[in-house]
Parts: C-alpha cells; sequence; structure tokens
C-alpha cells in the first residue's frame, strides 16, 4: 500500500508570505536609511547608510528569490555592494551619478575603502537576522 505524503502546507510559509515580508522589510530599511541620515550626520549616517544598503539588497535577493538560504542571500548582498564600490573607482558611476538621483543613489559616486568594512556588517546583520527566522524545514516539523 502506498502512503501519501502528509502535506504541511498551512504550517509553512510560502513564498507568497515571504515575499511580503520581504517587502515589509525592505520599507522598514528604506525608512530606517532616512531616518538615521535625517537624525545623525556626519560619519554615522554615511557608515549606517552603507550598512543599510547592503541589508537592503539582501532583503531584495530574498525578495527575488524567496527560498534563498541566509549566507547565500548575505554573500550576493556583500558581492554586490562590493561590486558597486569598486565600480567607483572607475569613475562610471561618478558620470551617471551626474545625471540621475536614482543613479546617484544607487551606484553612488566616489571610491571610499571604509565603506568596504561597512557593507561586511550590513551582511552580517542581515544574515544572523534571516538565520534566526523560522525556515520552511523548522515549520514543516513542527
Amino acid at each position: 500500500m502506498r502512503k501519501t505524503p502528509t502535506v504541511r502546507a498551512a504550517s509553512a510559509p510560502g513564498t507568497a508570505v515571504v515575499r511580503l515580508t520581504a517587502a515589509a522589510a525592505a520599507l522598514v530599511t528604506v525608512a530606517a536609511g532616512l531616518g538615521v541620515r535625517s537624525a545623525a550626520g556626519g560619519d554615522v549616517a554615511k557608515y549606517a547608510g552603507d550598512a543599510l544598503y547592503t541589508v537592503l539588497i539582501h532583503i531584495l535577493v530574498v525578495l527575488v528569490a524567496p527560498r534563498v538560504r541566509p549566507k547565500s542571500a548575505a554573500a550576493a548582498a556583500l558581492a554586490f555592494s562590493w561590486a558597486v564600490e569598486l565600480a567607483q573607482l572607475t569613475g562610471v558611476p561618478a558620470d551617471l551619478a551626474r545625471q540621475s538621483t536614482v543613479a546617484r543613489l544607487v551606484l553612488g559616486s566616489t571610491f571610499n575603502a571604509p565603506d568596504l568594512l561597512w557593507y561586511v556588517v550590513g551582511a552580517a546583520l542581515a544574515w544572523a537576522v534571516h538565520s534566526r527566522l523560522p525556515s520552511r524545514r523548522s515549520l514543516a516539523r513542527a
């Protein structure tokens, strides 16, 4: 006799729930970035913004690929952040930033070596939060 597998879809978060949660987290992250920018100045705002930039990229990775593992999402976010920062050495982002506010916000304009460290901080923070969220497997076992 063949056993029918038990379906526990109701207890495990579907991709729609993960995406909705990620979208909400993206809004909170953007609000936090704007809040830090308005409440603090100088290096605090700049480097908090760098870390939050990588957190936002991590969230966008989850939004696009809701089943991604926390470590993979953090690595992708860090790689993207570093690629954008290193691209600033070419001058292309600065040229684009002069033509578009969106390009300036996404790509920046000038290379700053300490930013690379703050992207690591953001990736580590995003990984830490993401890895502590209930996974599909843990919820399926409950």
